[in-house]
């Protein structure tokens, strides 16, 4: 590799990875919902955020380390849950998984990996938690909980933002389906392992219609808390009464996301949610924001309005599709190089110094 054609950042990596990806894989990936205005807006939603940095702080050492759920963490940053992996690259979520471990993070498997459960926390040390949709078929629900708890995965991740799926419209021109090669492992004994093929639609969106329970409510979360028996989070909040009554319900976390910008277009980037809900839960619960993170100066803005610990989807996926397991740990080193840089001229020598007064 020249010089020239060194991946420096995150959109290198993302150049990179369109340039690999077959066509249909490349756009499930990077589309967003409708107009894709939120798609776009998660992102512009962070350069809308300017920072008013202290200086004569000691920042000869910057450490980014912190505990998050019980994890020491070398980097406030997480693994979001990604479906399909294996269309990005052959070792898929096993390569996810060797490096979460690597790197010190956690891995949010999805519910639709293309690798099972058990293989994914068996493929290395890493800390593995299960993300969940909630299938109108109870006993289905159940069993992959019963799967995820059995197979090491320490906590539940809901999704809560998908009764449908969004319309995604370069899906639905693709008539999406997965490569014949691979198949949701997970579902594999549920006999939904494969989508379902509809002409003129996306089969993925038509999966959703059929199967996902379109009724649920706050009393099915405490229900599924009971049933689990470990750590809940939720995914998709973006409400501050949302986040309140997350907490009347016992989850043990919040998850503030849009989806990736893949579910209700219009709706508020994600970093612009987190002020608001930080404030209402008042840190009776940690609070992970996912959605638009494509620098270390925009994980330390997440951290500054009250994120203890944010997540990547879309750059795993790209340093998964350019190199695999070593493609995801150079993603990550960038952001952590760049999140200490952007804590040094912030003034920030650690992430306990980190808080709102370093926003403008």
């Amino acid at each position: 590799m020249t010089k020239a054609e060194q991946l420096l950042n995150l959109l290198d990596y993302e150049k990179a990875a369109e340039m690999r990806l077959e066509p249909a894989a490349k756009d499930y990936f990077r589309s967003g919902a409708m107009d894709e205005h939120t798609l776009v807006d998660n992102i512009a939603a962070f350069q809308r955020i300017k920072f008013l940095p202290r200086v004569l702080n000691n920042v000869s050492h910057i450490n980014s380390h912190t505990s998050f759920s019980d994890h020491d963490l070398s980097v406030p940053l997480i693994i979001s849950p990604t479906a399909f992996l294996g269309m990005a690259h052959k070792d898929g979520e096993l390569a996810v998984a060797r490096a979460a471990n690597s790197v010190n993070s956690i891995m949010i498997c999805s519910t639709m990996s293309n690798q099972p459960i058990e293989e994914i926390t068996a493929a290395s040390n890493a800390t593995v938690w299960f993300q969940l949709y909630v299938y109108k078929d109870k006993d289905a629900t159940l069993a992959l909980i019963d799967r995820a708890k059995q197979a090491g995965c320490q906590a539940l991740v809901i999704t809560v933002d998908a009764p449908y799926l969004g319309q995604r419209e370069q899906d639905v021109r693709n008539q999406f389906q997965l490569p014949a090669h691979l198949k949701m492992s997970n579902l594999h004994a549920l006999e939904h392992s494969k989508l379902p093929n509809k002409v003129g639609h996306s089969g993925l969106a038509h999966y959703f219609e059929s199967l996902i329970d379109k009724s649920l409510t706050w009393r099915d979360i405490k229900w599924l808390k009971q049933q689990a028996n470990m750590p809940i989070y939720l995914k998709g909040i973006l409400h501050p009464k949302d986040a309140l009554l997350a907490i009347e319900y016992g989850v043990d976390g919040i998850i503030v996301s849009n989806h990736g910008g893949r579910q209700l277009d219009g709706s508020i980037a994600s970093i612009d949610a987190l002020a608001s809900i930080s404030k209402a839960v008042n840190k009776q619960v940690p609070i992970i924001m996912d959605g638009g993170i494509r620098r270390g100066s925009d994980i330390l803005k997440a951290l500054a309005l009250g994120a203890q610990c944010v997540g990547i989807g879309r750059p795993v996926i790209w340093g998964l599709s350019h190199a695999g397991q070593r493609g995801i740990e150079n993603v990550f080193k960038i952001l952590e190089t760049e999140l200490k840089l952007a804590m040094a001229l912030a003034g920030c020598a650690d992430i306990s110094s980190i808080s709102n007064e370093l926003i403008a």
